[in-house]
């Protein structure tokens, strides 16, 4: 499963990559119409907001006068475009009434667009960028451009709402502070806010230009660097250009670029490169831009249809009825044309503008400039010399916008000596709007701010922009690099995923020395996988580090950021956010802070602010709290220490509810800003201590764990003794006599809940460490789930709480008998954000559960969220979860997947804001039924060259309902790398503290697909692991013969659907230990290629082990018993019904399922649905079988050679060998290939062959010089020929195709020897067609050369057109096979005109010219004759042949025909496939 932002999306977030948002809030200002007023006035408004619910939702919206004043509309969601329609609802109108938290009276007002569709008038150029002040960390970044704050005044819509509210609350929960204590501490301290406080954004990228995002609270700049650490924004600019002699230089697009004359270089060196602009964008706005740009793209082709037509309609009034050959075809061509426009309209796809790039050294630092004219669809806007230079961003803090239309934010940074340019772009909103949270600063509002509104912040994208904004572990490790670079003091990382391993991996390892070593605090979401336990996600709910946060939602934010019908009397954590512990008995959730926002957004979404929630929200809201306390604790000089503010923070948090198990919901507690700062404040002399703390468990080897996590059947049948290790750990550069050596602490141990967990009662702990014992006994507690905690304080200082806490959670389980594995849990009752959980010991041998659930009692629909979690050793958790809504008294059914003998959590949860208008409580009923159907073997592997393989089946829990079924729907195919190189990379962007330099292993694989096919590509020891892993990072690409990308992933492979070709695999594996990337130098590619489905192997079943053979006694269903054992004997597949493109070492793999749901519809003869619980099958290709010799030996056909004369042959063989491999590019190896022809020409004169190479060979050749000699060759090749006898042979039936000859005596002979005649014949007959074929190509050549040289001497067109007309015609009898002489010439011209028409003629006797290894040649004799569109037609086919690898001089062909015709907008849209079908180079990882 892909990582993503931890921002909740969807009602399954953490299945569904990003940020379809719950919400989405629009911003704009402008004006608007509101009677009472008298006159226009000015108007900011607030938000709209728009909902991905799966129902629709009445939410509130509106605008904001500036006065207290709020213009509210009522909108319902368009089910469909997730847009908004405008609606009086007079139930929602009353239900505002009543709500005096938003106080005021209702009147009427004309607001236009509740829809969300705006018309923005953008006023200003994009393009400059402006810098104030002197470079440094108090520069302010700016940029002067067009405002994206206006839209047109709207009388046509009456108003739905107005509302006067108490603007205070209503924003105070946008953007809450008031529940971490921000608000008041800030009151108490307002310049604590933040400043002197840098804050390191891990996430998809920050606008610097966002509201909210340009200065602190005190004049400083807000974002003092910004850097894109995954590398997608990269440029290669290692091409070194010259300007001319004008100032001139070619960009690498190929495009003619001017540069400025006040750009300082003194090399002259100008660096360039290009990259496509959609790769710099999101998704939402390719979407976007792309509607744009078609609208100026389909206006310029409806007048292209429209010409078309009018031509065509033309010449059908003029010739209504068309019997001469020549007016067929124009009209043909003309009708072709038309066609071909219509084809283009249907399959316009847009690959995006392409920006050069300029880099160069001014003498004193690298500036940048761009060339963005494709994007401004206006040659006088975006040119490269009107471009203000930029240089790094942390430098001078400049920022650009590509276009008017894009509003995209960018900046640049230089890399490698200027060999490398990074644009950096967002690759999500999300970035920005973490950004916001945490320290956003609005001078006039300053309710919406973020937490801290002085911090400043640097910007570290780790969501790759080719990945979907995914993050990447390349990004990961720069963004460290760069904390330390800018050094930071706190990290907010709002990204993370499952786990195998916690508390394990490289960049755990990096973080926890950026922690302990630098000082550097780190706070990370906890997750969105909620409600279930043990569902927190890597790395801040599992690392040791890093500080977790889970999500908590205030009444002030259900009201105002949700706009829920009632709000909850009191704050709850919300439903979704994840739950502790981790696996190996960590709380993880730290802490928890309010989870949602209204936030800033990038420009380009053409709005202010948004409305998120998550985890994603949670933790930016944390990290603007502590950073107020760092700002506090650097203004008194106090020292910093990461641990013990961490402490403080847990120490002072507020409980959200009194329930024992409530901290593996919320951890410690809500933070509390002010109480944090008072404990700190009492802790100015305490040395800076970190207590690890790492427990074994008596009796047992095994890894260190971090709590006491008791699960399982088998550990809770007796008490448990658990060795404790605690070790202060200081940091390295402490002072050994003052600090380390008298460190001594006398501690106070106490367990929380002293009936089942015990302690010893006191502990002198020194610098060296202590051990000591705990035990557990759960034998005599309850069913469900238990959690208390072995507590260390400091009896010299007990206010500062617990030193150190040891999290011990005990889960009883019900058990199921086996003989009736069923179990109802009744009269369940749930208010919203209850959460029923419900522990189960799934029973040996069961393999899928079947869930009912009944809900009744309820008023309006509820929505609930069920889940089922199983944990198993080094696995990531088993989650099953899924969204029920229930609109009446109704039962529903579903099925997942369990492991038998493991303790399952089923947890059924009321979502926290389904049913808040309502205080009647939902009932519901669960009632669980486990089935099970075991093989003998959990995975199978079957030997395709056994014909049946034995599987016993059994039914351990009940009787079940047999139905094996076996489908095998891809091949898995291993390559090893052709190239595997180990090198240093950048040593400006990839140096770890200490100088540890990173090293890149670049792995290259090929392979190729015999037809299209859909493929993923696996390196199997890499895959689905980011942070439980040793190795760094891992990414590929994958490239056509002619270096396109036709994909990119990382450690999670993703299909691609690949055409019939060549492809090469270049990956890149990181690690600054160069021993273990040697190790993986050899590591095999495991590419998986999916079978069409009507090409799926269905294996068979068989009672009987002879069934396999005779056909008989198939199994396709059987009622097995309780305990019934049953053999199965699974048939091999038949060889034609095998993949015949396999090679050796190829397996195919499927899916196999045992039984069938004994709930749901019928699909087959069977009842129910295949059952949820599947297991792989692998079957080992067998070695192909080669086909039967039909005779011992083929007799001899001609006369048995002397062996001179074999020799002879043998030799001359050679020599044409060499001449057909001799290179001929320069003047010396063009002589000795000469030299070496004329030899050969004398010795063997007659030798077709030896022409043949001769013909290749010229025909390759790019001198024009050359073309005449390819046409004597070609002569030469045909001189050789008898072409009388050839006519004669595949004029006739042979004597092999004689059915009489098939009863000769000698008909094995006979046929022999036609069948050597035959291929010498076809030989001779292709050597003729390809000379034919090459003479052809090079009389237009030559003729286009003259033709070209004339034009230039004589452009009267009217000089030449009688020569053309008669061409035409002559090609047009010829079309229509007429027998008309050919008509005499008298020029030379006239003669070559001659020449070629009888090539072709004689070409197309022996061959088909529409073939795509002959229609290049008649694609040339149309565009020869005038039909540019019949040219294009042909031109089309043959380019999508797919025999062959594009080709890029037939798309540059096309673009010179489509140029001729007039079609400016499709050439240009032709140019630009160019450059995307052939690049240049590979690109940068």
């Amino acid at each position: 499963m892909q990582s993503s932002p931890c921002c909740r999306n969807s009602p399954l977030a953490h299945h569904i990559p990003c940020h379809n948002l719950q919400f989405t809030w629009r911003t704009w200002s402008g004006h608007a119409q509101q009677p009472g007023y008298g006159a226009r006035r000015s108007v900011s408004p607030i938000f709209s907001i728009t909902s991905c619910e799966r129902t629709n939702h009445n939410v509130f919206g509106g605008f904001s006068t500036g006065d207290g004043t709020l213009i509210a509309l009522n909108a319902l969601r368009n089910r469909n475009d997730g847009q908004f329609a405008p609606t009086v609802g007079h139930s929602y109108r009353r239900r505002l009434l009543k709500r005096s938290k938003f106080g005021g009276q209702l009147q009427s007002s004309s607001v236009r667009g509740a829809t969300g569709k705006k018309n923005r008038t953008l006023s200003s150029d994009t393009r400059g960028q402006k810098c104030t002040g002197t470079p440094g960390r108090d520069q302010v970044s700016e940029m002067v451009g067009f405002e994206l704050d206006k839209i047109e005044d709207s009388t046509d819509e009456e108003p739905n709402l107005d509302i006067k509210c108490d603007s205070a609350e209503f924003l105070g929960g946008l953007m809450p502070k008031k529940e971490v204590g921000a608000d008041s501490f800030l009151k108490k301290f307002p310049l604590y806010d933040g400043r002197g406080v840098t804050i390191a954004i891990f996430d998809s990228g920050v606008d610097p230009a966002a509201a909210g995002l340009e200065t602190t609270s005190d004049g400083k700049p807000k974002i003092i660097d910004v850097v894109d650490c995954t590398g997608s924004g990269d440029i290669n600019t290692s091409t070194i250009a010259k300007a001319d002699a004008d100032g001139y230089i070619t960009g690498a697009s190929g495009a003619r670029l001017q540069i400025n004359k006040s750009w300082k270089n003194p090399s002259g060196d100008w660096h360039v490169g290009c990259k496509f602009a959609f790769g710099l964008f999101t998704d939402t706005l390719v979407t976007r831009i792309k509607k744009e740009r078609k609208k100026k793209w389909s206006e310029e082709q409806r007048e292209a249809i429209t010409e078309a037509m009018r031509q065509l309609t033309a010449f059908n009034a003029k010739y209504p009825k068309v019997s001469d050959a020549k007016l067929k075809k124009e009209r043909e061509d003309l009708q072709t044309k038309y066609d071909l426009l219509q084809k283009v309209s249907d399959s316009y796809e847009d690959k995006g503008p392409i920006i050069d790039a300029v880099v160069w050294h001014d003498g004193d630092v690298w500036r940048a400039a761009l060339d963005t004219q494709e994007m401004e669809g206006d040659t006088e806007l975006g040119k490269l010399i009107d471009f203000i230079p930029m240089t790094n961003y942390r430098i001078e803090r400049k920022y650009g916008i590509f276009s008017r239309m894009d509003a995209c934010t960018f900046v640049t940074n230089i890399y490698d000596d200027g060999n490398i340019l990074s644009i950096v772009t967002d690759s999500s909103p999300h970035g920005t709007h973490v950004a916001g949270i945490t320290a956003a600063h609005h001078p006039k509002e300053p309710l919406l701010n973020g937490v801290a509104p002085g911090a400043q912040l640097v910007s570290c994208k780790i969501g790759d922009s080719r990945l979907g904004s995914m993050e990447t572990g390349t990004g990961l490790t720069r963004g460290l690099i760069a904390v330390i670079e800018n050094k930071c003091d706190l990290i907010n990382m709002s990204y993370g995923e499952p786990t195998m391993m916690p508390d394990y991996g490289r960049f755990i390892d990096l973080a926890t020395e950026v922690v302990n070593k630098y000082g550097v605090i780190f706070i990370s979401s906890a997750g969105n996988n909620g409600p279930s336990l043990s569902t927190v996600t890597a790395p801040g709910g599992t690392s040791s580090s890093i500080i977790g946060i889970g999500a908590y939602v205030s009444p002030s934010m259900a009201a105002a950021a949700h706009s829920v019908v009632e709000p909850p009397e009191h704050g709850l954590q919300y439903t979704w956010s994840s739950r502790g512990p981790t696996p190996d008995g960590d709380l993880g959730v730290s802490l928890s802070a309010p989870g949602g926002a209204v936030a800033p957004v990038p420009k380009w979404t053409l709005q202010k602010r948004m409305l998120m929630n998550g985890t994603s929200m949670a933790s930016p809201c944390a990290c603007g709290s502590v950073a107020l306390v760092l700002s506090a604790l650097k203004a008194e000089e106090q020292a910093i220490s990461p641990h013990i503010v961490r402490k403080a923070l847990e120490n002072t948090a507020l409980k959200v509810s009194d329930s024992q198990v409530e901290p593996l919901t919320t951890g410690r507690g809500l933070i509390q800003v002010d109480k944090a700062y008072e404990y700190l404040q009492k802790c100015k002399d305490r040395p800076s201590v970190l207590y690890k703390v790492h427990l074994t468990r008596l009796g047992t080897t095994g890894p260190n764990l971090r709590g006491v996590y008791l699960r399982e059947f088998q550990d809770l049948l007796q008490a448990s003794e658990w060795t404790i290790s605690v070790k202060p750990q200081f940091h390295e550069d402490a002072d050994n006599l003052k600090v380390v050596a008298p460190f001594e602490e006398r501690l106070q141990l106490e367990s929380t809940d002293a009936s089942w967990l015990k302690c010893p009662e006191y502990l002198l702990l020194t610098n060296n460490g202590r051990t000591f014992n705990i035990v557990v006994d759960p034998t005599n507690l309850g069913e469900g789930v238990h959690y208390g905690e072995v507590r260390g304080t400091d009896l010299e200082a007990s206010w500062r709480g617990p030193s150190f806490r040891i999290p011990v959670t005990v889960i009883k389980p019900i058990q199921v008998s086996a003989s009736s594995p069923k179990v109802t849990f009744s009269d369940l009752s749930f208010v919203p954000g209850f959460t029923d959980r419900r522990f189960i010991l799934v029973p040996e041998g069961a393999t899928w559960a079947e869930v009912t659930i009944r809900c009744h009692g309820f008023d309006t629909p509820r929505r609930f969220i069920v889940s089922a979690v199983q944990l198993l050793p080094k696995k990531r958790p088993s989650v099953w979860d899924t969204y029920a809504t229930f609109s009446s008294p109704s039962s529903k059914d579903f099925a997942f997947a369990v492991e038998g003998g493991v303790t399952m959590e089923l947890t059924l949860a009321l979502f926290w804001s389904s049913g808040n208008g309502s205080h009647v409580p939902a009932l519901a009923e669960i009632e669980v039924e486990f089935h099970g159907l075991l093989s003998d073997e959990r995975e199978l592997s079957v030997n395709g060259g056994e014909i049946v393989t034995r599987v016993d089946i059994k039914a351990p829990l009940a009787a079940e309902k047999l139905a094996p079924s076996a489908t095998l729907t891809s091949v898995r195919v291993p390559y090893r790398p052709v190239e595997a190189k180990v090198e240093p990379l950048s040593a400006s962007r990839d140096k770890l503290s200490n100088g540890r330099q990173i090293h890149g292993l670049t792995l290259k694989y090929k392979f190729s697909l015999g037809e299209a096919a859909e493929v993923t590509p696996r390196l199997s020891y890499l895959n689905d692991r980011i942070y439980d892993t040793e190795f760094e990072s891992q990414f590929y690409m994958i490239f056509d013969v002619n270096k396109r990308v036709l994909a990119s992933g990382d450690c999670y492979p993703k299909n691609v659907k690949l055409p019939k070709g060549d492809y090469l695999l270049r990956m890149l594996v990181r690690h600054d230990n160069v021993n273990y990337l040697e190790k993986l130098k050899k590591s095999p590619l495991l590419l998986d290629r999916k079978l069409e489905e009507k090409n799926y192997v269905k294996l068979n079943f068989f009672s009987h082990i002879d069934g396999a053979v005779t056909g008989s006694d198939q199994v396709k269903g059987k009622s097995l018993a309780p305990g019934e054992i049953y053999p199965l004997y699974l048939g091999s597949a038949s060889d034609d019904k095998l993949p015949k493109d396999s090679p050796l070492g190829s397996i195919l793999i499927g899916t196999l399922r045992w039984g069938k749901l004994s709930k749901g519809s019928s699909k087959s003869e069977s009842n129910g649905e295949d059952c949820p619980a599947c297991s792989q099958i692998s079957y080992v290709l067998p070695p192909q079988s080669k086909a039967e010799e039909k005779g011992k030996e083929k007799p001899s056909t001609e006369a048995k050679k002397t062996v001179a004369q074999t020799l002879e042959d043998e030799i001359r063989d050679a020599k044409i060998k060499v001449l057909s491999s001799l290179p001929i590019s320069t003047k010396e190896e063009r002589k000795d290939w000469d030299d070496l022809v004329s030899v050969l020409k004398t010795d063997y004169p007659k030798h077709l062959q030896l022409r043949v190479e001769i013909l290749q060979k010229l025909a390759a050749s790019q001198e024009k010089d050359d073309k005449l000699k390819v046409i004597h060759a070609a002569d030469e090749v045909v001189s050789l020929i008898d072409r009388d006898a050839l006519a004669k042979y595949f004029g006739i039936k042979t004597e092999a195709e004689d059915p009489e000859a098939a009863v000769q005596p000698d008909s094995d002979l006979r046929k022999t020897m036609m069948q050597q005649v035959r291929k010498e014949m076809e030989n001779q007959r292709d050597a003729l067609a390809d000379a034919l074929y090459k003479k052809g190509l090079a009389l237009l050549d030559i003729e286009e050369q003259v033709t070209s040289k004339e034009t230039t001497i004589q452009p009267k067109a009217e000089e030449t057109t009688p020569a053309a007309a008669e061409s035409v015609e002559k090609s047009a009898e010829d079309d229509n096979g007429a027998g008309a002489e050919t008509p005499d010439r008298s020029s030379p011209r006239d003669e070559k005109v001659d020449e070629f028409e009888e090539d072709f003629k004689e070409l197309r006797k022996w061959v088909d010219v529409a073939s795509p290894k002959y229609s290049l040649l008649s694609v040339k004799r149309e565009k020869r004759a005038g039909r540019l569109g019949t040219a294009i037609k042909a031109l089309n086919d043959l380019i999508q042949d797919d025999s062959k690898p594009p080709q890029k001089h037939l798309f540059e062909l096309r673009i010179q025909l489509i140029e001729k015709i007039g079609w400016a907008h499709w050439a240009a849209y032709e140019r630009k496939w160019l450059k995307v079908r052939f690049p240049s180079d590979y690109p940068l990882f």
